[in-house]
């Protein structure tokens, strides 16, 4: 049996087949036939996620649609030693929700049952498969809604947004995932329901809820969740502010959470992000400005309009060339448009992108850009940069052809650079997308080898047979070593067993 986080061994084509049987026959036994995909022209639409640079394909997927469906799954998977990769929308841009060698596919795509509104508790209990916007639209009748909205939150399901604690462009003042989720009830990979935190304030015991949401599905597989709701507010504007240069923009975040402002929200884009999306969505964007800050207040009238007049003065003080303020609500949901569909425009300008997910403190926002710039030079390839700047989780977008394996190979290394940079800044390698496949060697450079073993036994306390979403999130000491013999700045210990592109 294979440790957590260690790639579980090659079989031969004949082997593959007569696993695949034997797994397709026992999940026959518990799942409608149009609950299970396994010929390959069905299941190579699952070969991969929103990272589609690392594809694979699976025994089989399945897609149940009760609870206890998912439960007869995890046992006949646990009984055959079949892992399982739980999936959602498959939105996820970091390989969390890639198939695993040998492994099986479960799908809460049919999980879209939105339980219960509650405006009185100002809560939603919903299913894994609904989408992140759907909980909002099924509020607003009650003039409340869902604040963590991730840029796919038109596709994005609630199970996935738990899996990868997803954040969003409101999230400086609202919030993440785990600040916004009060219960989680899932299957673990024995077939046991399970229960994470409470509809009251607090639950008993440990806070096994805060160490559900991000553990990337590797923990249990999510069934039901239970989120809170708040108020929409009365009134909401937002600035768009120039720079003449990416520091000053930088500069001016640290302004405006140093005295004492915290934004509903507080995004920035460089010149060819904004000059990306203004050709794809028309948003009003600056050109001439080499880089542009979204400063949205929200709140009473009243304190929309005096944070505005503050952020403003904030904003100049650190060098904003222009500014302007929405006037309608149209004008302020086309600023927002343009941010928001950033990944798409990028996909406009060029045959691929690879985007990071570095987080690093607000006060080295401007220092990190002038190295991408740097690294631009240095692997010879585009990068246009779009980020949450309040929280300081950087979005750097690398331009390359997959169908040129060089330029693939330099895109990896410059992502690799970008994240150890983040480290060395005082920052982590991820802040919302999750570690995956992606980022499994950057975790040997961000912690030791003691805090990752500390990691591995979080894991087996969950999943002692390493069966839930294996091979990914944590590194082995045999990987990082391994990546430690080969590293030199900016390069990589790749994933060899994995096709691309």
């Amino acid at each position: 049996m294979n440790a957590p986080g260690e790639l579980s061994p090659e079989l031969s084509p004949e082997m593959l087949a007569q696993r695949q049987r034997e797994v397709v026959q026992a999940l026959m036994a518990v799942l409608p036939t149009h609950c299970l995909l396994f010929r390959e022209e069905d299941t190579v639409a699952y070969e991969c996620d929103g990272l589609a640079a690392y594809r694979r394909l699976p025994l089989a997927v399945a897609l149940p649609e009760t609870e206890s469906q998912v439960q007869r799954i995890a046992q006949i998977c646990q009984r055959l030693n079949v892992p399982i990769v739980p999936r959602g929308a498959g939105t996820s841009l970091s390989g969390g929700a890639m198939p695993i060698r040998n492994g099986v596919v479960v799908s809460l795509a049919r999980f879209r049952k939105i339980i219960e509104v509650d405006p009185y508790a100002r809560t939603a209990t919903v299913q894994p498969g609904v989408r992140n916007l759907s909980i909002s639209e099924a509020a607003a009748p009650y003039g409340l809604y869902y604040a963590p909205d991730p840029s796919s939150q038109i596709a994005c399901t609630i199970g996935g947004n738990v899996a990868e604690n997803s954040g969003g462009v409101h999230c400086l003042k609202y919030g993440l995932t785990v600040h916004n989720v009060m219960r989680v009830r899932a299957v673990t990979m024995d077939g046991e329901i399970v229960e994470f935190g409470s509809l009251s304030p607090d639950a008993p015991g440990l806070d096994l809820l805060a160490v559900m949401i991000g553990s990337e599905g590797m923990f249990a597989i999510v069934t039901e969740v239970t989120v809170k709701l708040i108020p929409k507010p009365q009134a909401a504007q937002v600035i768009m502010a120039s720079f003449d240069d990416v520091v000053k923009g930088g500069d001016a975040v640290a302004g405006i959470i140093a005295s004492g402002i915290i934004p509903a929200g507080l995004e920035m884009m460089d010149k060819p992000a904004t000059r990306a999306v203004e050709e794809f969505v028309n948003a009003g964007y600056d050109l001439d400005a080499a880089a542009i800050l979204l400063c949205e207040s929200d709140g009473t009238p009243e304190e929309v309009s005096e944070e505005i007049v503050r952020m403003t003065a904030v904003l100049r003080e650190h060098g904003a060339t222009r500014i302007q303020i929405s006037r309608t609500e149209a004008e302020r949901l086309r600023f927002w448009s343009g941010r928001k569909n950033a990944f798409p425009a990028a996909g406009r300008i060029s045959p691929d992108y690879y985007c990071m997910d570095g987080t690093v403190p607000r006060r080295s926002i401007g220092p990190l850009l002038a190295r991408i710039e740097e690294m631009e030079k240095k692997y010879n390839l585009r990068c246009i940069n779009v980020f949450h700047a309040g929280d300081g989780n950087m979005h750097p977008l690398i331009l390359f052809n997959g169908n040129d394996l060089d330029e693939w190979h330099r895109a990896e290394a410059f992502g690799c650079d970008i994240l150890e940079t983040c480290v060395e800044l005082g920052g982590t390698v991820t802040g919302e997308h999750g570690v995956g496949i992606e980022k499994i060697n950057s975790m040997c450079v961000q912690f030791s080898p003691e805090e990752r073993d500390a990691f591995h036994a979080v894991k087996r306390a969950f999943d002692p047979a390493a069966l839930l979403n294996p091979d990914k999130g944590i590194p082995t000491r045999a990987r990082c070593a391994e990546y430690g013999k080969l590293h030199v700045r900016g390069g990589l210990l790749p994933h060899p067993e994995l096709p691309r592109f």
